[in-house]
């Protein structure tokens, strides 16, 4: 699911080139901070994918809403609290 959910944020990601410098900017709209510049094409999307990998896994770690892309959803699911201890004690 993860895999899935990252190739389809690089197909949604936008490429421009930098009057100023020549250079390559890259982002996936709808992923805020999820950008990336290099002098290449090419570097720029191996910069962007490393950058939305961070992004996802640091989003996913502190349990922050990632919004859907192409209809794929990833959510944390926390499970309930269990009453039962990994360990028995016992008394003698």
């Amino acid at each position: 699911m993860l895999t899935r959910y990252l190739q389809a944020a690089m197909q949604q990601a936008k490429y421009e080139i930098l009057e100023d410098d020549h250079s390559f900017y890259g982002s996936i709209p709808g992923l805020d901070g999820v950008w990336a510049n290099a002098p290449t094409l090419e570097a720029c999307r191996q910069e962007l994918e490393e950058v939305l990998e961070d992004w996802l896994l640091l989003s996913l770690a502190r349990n922050l809403p990632v919004p859907p892309i192409q209809g794929i959803e990833l959510k944390i699911r926390i499970p309930a609290p269990s009453t039962s201890s990994w360990y028995e004690a016992t008394s003698a």
